[in-house]
């Protein structure tokens, strides 16, 4: 099987939903503003919504759902911005995870942690071991994550393995790079949904969404509701996925 092949059967989903849903939560700082409210209530808005799409993708049987909270560019914000967005982070390890235990869901952080300070660092492992068994939704979240820092970092990784001899160049492959990726052992995004408005994938896992389906939504984030995610849904069960096949191909491997 090629490594095309291969990506296709593992993005395939099982009768019509998306195995990996990935959201790009957008609007958070123009929710606030609309409403006359400083970002930082924005922000508390959309955490709101983080709880009803997680909800509502595991009733819907999504297997894994990727939220991108904080990339490696956003520490360009304001100062009093960040700042206010890593003690919410740090108060969503507190409280939330307990809740996701309860509930079987394995919590993910992936990006690069250096940047965070000592405090969420050990949250983040705790959360992880803590969750670790559970066999219910995947939740991962992308923190100071970006899609090229992602790709750069299983390039070094490889190229450790050559250097020690571990690995032979010329076995260099797709399915050797993506396993040297943060979500290697998870199935490749099927659905990506963007909220506010904005039509970009901003250095969101570039490699994972090769072939994703792309549903993009003017609702800001923290309006973004369970029927939201189920209109992407339905979106999404009405396009026609080929992975460089032709329609009449797609319709045999149906039949």
């Amino acid at each position: 099987m090629t490594s095309a092949q291969t990506t296709a059967s593992r993005a395939r989903p099982e009768g019509g939903v998306p195995k990996h849903v990935a959201i790009i939560m957008d609007g958070n700082n123009r929710w606030a503003k609309a409403h006359g409210l400083s970002s930082v209530r924005g922000h508390r808005a959309g955490v709101e919504a983080v709880r009803a799409v997680i909800r509502r993708a595991g009733e819907r049987g999504v297997e894994t759902l990727t939220l991108f909270a904080f990339s490696s560019e956003n520490w360009r914000r304001p100062e009093a911005e960040v700042s206010a967005l890593m003690e919410l982070f740090l108060l969503a390890l507190k409280r939330e995870v307990r809740k996701l235990h309860e509930h079987g869901i394995r919590l993910s952080i992936i990006g690069e942690r250096s940047g965070f300070s000592r405090s969420i660092q050990k949250h983040i492992e705790q959360a992880e071991a803590l969750t670790a068994e559970n066999r219910g939704l995947h939740l991962v979240i992308a923190a100071n994550y970006g899609g090229r820092w992602d790709i750069a970092r299983a390039a070094r990784r490889l190229a450790g393995r050559v250097a020690t001899g571990e690995l032979a160049v010329e076995t260099i492959d797709e399915a050797a790079v993506e396993g040297e990726l943060c979500l290697g052992e998870v199935p490749p995004v099927d659905l990506c949904i963007r909220t506010s408005g904005e039509q970009r994938i901003s250095n969101f896992l570039l490699w994972q969404m090769a072939y994703a389906e792309f549903h993009f939504t003017t609702t800001l984030w923290p309006d973004f509701d369970g029927a939201a995610f189920d209109a992407a849904l339905d979106d999404f069960r009405s396009r026609k996925r080929r992975f460089g096949k032709t329609d009449e191909q797609v319709e045999d491997d149906d039949a």
